[in-house]
Formats: C-alpha cells, sequence, structure tokens
C-alpha cells in the first residue's frame, strides 16, 4: 500500500459537485492499494499514521500525532498512486488492486484506522469520479509505502 498523508486545515471530497465528506484540521490520506497487499499493510499504515508525529505542540514543535490534536481524518481511495512511470510517457497501472480485491481492503482501512482514532473517519467513494478539495497546513506532505517500510 501507499499513501500520501496531507496535514490540512481543512478538505473536502465532493462528487457531482455535491460535498460527499469534508473535515476540518487533521489528515487527508490518499490510499492506493496494490495486488500483493494484505492485512498485514493495513496494520502498518493504521499504526502508522495514527501515531505520525506532525502536528506542532504548544511551543511550534512538530511533535503531536493527529490522535493527541482530535484531528479529523479523509481517507480518499486513489489507485493512481500505484502508478509505474519506468517505462515511456503513460503510465502503467498493473500494480494497482483490481477493485474486488481493492474495495474490502479500502473498507478494513478505513475501519482500522476509526478504531485506532476512536472516532468515525470520512471518505471518499471508490471508484468514483471525485473532487478533492484542501489546504495543506504547512505545507506537510508524508508519502508511505508499506513494502520500504519492511
Amino acid at each position: 500500500m501507499r499513501v500520501v498523508v496531507q496535514r490540512v486545515s481543512h478538505a473536502s471530497v465532493s462528487i457531482h459537485q455535491e460535498v460527499k465528506s469534508a473535515i476540518q484540521r487533521g489528515l487527508l490520506v490518499l490510499l492506493g492499494i496494490g495486488h500483493d497487499d494484505t492485512q498485514a499493510d493495513i496494520a502498518l499504515l493504521v499504526k502508522k499514521i495514527s501515531h505520525l508525529r506532525i502536528f506542532d505542540d504548544d511551543n511550534g514543535v512538530i511533535n503531536l500525532s493527529v490522535r493527541d490534536i482530535d484531528g479529523d481524518v479523509l481517507v480518499v481511495s486513489q489507485f493512481t498512486l500505484m502508478a509505474s512511470c519506468k517505462k515511456g510517457n503513460r503510465p502503467s497501472y498493473i500494480a494497482a488492486a483490481r477493485p474486488e480485491m481493492a474495495i474490502p481492503l479500502y473498507e478494513k482501512f478505513c475501519q482500522e484506522l476509526s478504531l485506532a482514532l476512536g472516532k468515525p473517519v470520512q471518505t471518499g467513494c471508490f471508484g468514483a469520479d471525485m473532487q478533492v478539495a484542501l489546504l495543506n497546513d504547512g505545507p506537510v506532505t508524508i508519502c508511505i509505502d508499506t513494502k520500504e517500510e519492511a
């Protein structure tokens, strides 16, 4: 699995010009699921994201997690994170999981992250044409690939 985690002041996802989900201060998580991803990848990411210390403490030091600040989280599926651009100029998405595998993993990831945070996470709609709006705070953007974390 690959994620792009952005610290945001606010973020939303819209489908057909209607806001499906919106958050205030917290994290926007763009999630790419590969064909070889498993529950172990979910567990690694949930632990890492819920404890990632990328928010300022009272002294202005980046030292707090989204849990510490009781922040919101919006998770958006994004198969294009699995793209390979090694050959030519047209990305290959062969590493991305097919929907029949990716949807249950996406739903499980959101469920597990919600449990770890002790509050619901907001979501996009898997496979939909979504418009994501955000105000990146910092900016702070972190990329994590579970295959590189081991």
